[in-house]
């Protein structure tokens, strides 16, 4: 038996909320998405304290739907948009607050630290393609899943996706033209420039607008107070990276390549640039490493396996893991809800990345 999209709507429409109503008739159900037997979708409470007063509400729908015939499955996760910012106090400003991203850079005085943050973690590649944004949302999730207060911050600023894969849409607020109100979603904090952009609007800026886009989405946005913020840089080694090396207090950075030797090559461009700008590599990590069929459970290296940990053992450095090739992590990434807010062999591939960050320190 298949299951439908209405099917699980009348299931959830059976899970009363307090206060009356139940999910659907509040409109609660966000990134609804049914593939081969998996469900995957996303309560959106008003806070994130009204998130955390629903976690019994979503176990409850998420062993509703895992208990319905075809349903092989079942992922569902809590996420919050930021409290409401106070109204401001004294005479009210001539017109609505205006807050412009992407300028030029304001001068500072040495790299600095990230108010309310106390690490930095830059999470790279040398090439695109090799997964570095799927590995940056889904670290980020594992890490919040252990405990730590984690932000996002999406630093590719040609080609944000962030928004998409943690699944957020709303603008953040700035109430006074000057802070943004990050939004926040399965327990991490987001900020990306596709969230103050229309979706399909390109940005056509040179590079000094870069800089200070990046320089304001650090200091102007409220991230409060993080064990760790892990920035999402664009492939390459462009203006993005060198204002993060140069203008900030960066903890260290995360390699993420493929085994195949192409990527290789990129990677230890990216690794030579970090090294050149006197900010630690932290570890490198493989992604799409292995892929297991669906079918009949056969184990296959589409991209060739283990060049990853031998490049960082060549180097010196850590090996951090390895992430295999998933179809579930891509449907979870496009519906979003990345695969490590739930269960399986590769939500625990991240979460045993998380541990190891954890454990050594990094985050």
């Amino acid at each position: 038996m298949t299951v439908t999209r209405d099917d699980i709507l009348n299931t959830l429409r059976g899970i009363s909320l307090p206060g009356g109503g139940d999910l659907v008739s509040r409109d609660l159900v966000r990134a609804l998405s049914v593939a081969d037997g998996v469900v995957r979708f996303v309560l959106e409470a008003e806070s994130p304290d009204a998130a955390r007063q629903m976690e019994p509400v979503r176990a409850a729908a998420q062993s509703a739907i895992a208990d319905l015939p075809g349903v092989t499955q079942a992922a569902v996760a809590l996420t919050a948009h930021g409290p409401a910012p106070k109204a401001p106090t004294g005479p009210a400003p001539e017109g609505p607050p205006s807050l412009k991203i992407g300028r030029h850079p304001t001068p500072n005085k040495g790299p600095q630290k990230v108010t309310g943050v106390d690490r930095i973690l830059a999470v790279a590649s040398g090439k695109g393609g090799v997964g570095k944004s799927t590995v940056s949302s889904n670290l980020a999730v594992a890490l919040a899943r252990q405990g730590r207060r984690v932000g996002l911050l999406d630093a590719d600023i040609y080609g944000p996706s962030q928004p998409r894969m943690m699944g957020v849409s709303k603008r953040p607020a700035s109430p006074d033209g000057k802070t943004i109100i990050p939004l926040t979603a399965h327990g991490v904090t987001i900020m990306s420039i596709g969230l103050m952009l229309e979706a399909e609007k390109a940005v056509v800026w040179r590079g000094p607008m870069l800089m200070g886009a990046l320089q304001q989405m650090l200091g102007q946005v409220a991230w409060g107070e993080l064990d760790v913020l892990i920035v999402d840089l664009p492939p390459g080694t462009g203006d993005v990276q060198l204002t993060l090396c140069q203008r900030t207090a960066l903890t260290g950075a995360l390699v993420v390549s493929t085994p195949q030797d192409v990527a290789l090559l990129d990677a230890r461009k990216a690794i030579d640039m970090f090294n050149t700008l006197k900010s630690p590599v932290l570890g490198l990590i493989e992604n799409m490493s292995t892929y297991i069929c669906p079918s009949c459970g056969h184990e296959a290296h589409l991209f060739g396996h283990g060049g990853v940990r031998e490049e960082a053992e060549r180097i010196g450095v850590p090996f951090l893991g390895e992430i295999p090739l998933s179809l579930e992590i891509r449907v979870a990434g496009d519906s979003g809800i990345p695969i490590a807010a739930g269960d399986g062999p590769a939500a625990e591939a991240y979460a045993a990345l998380a541990a190891r960050l954890v454990a050594g320190g990094m985050a």
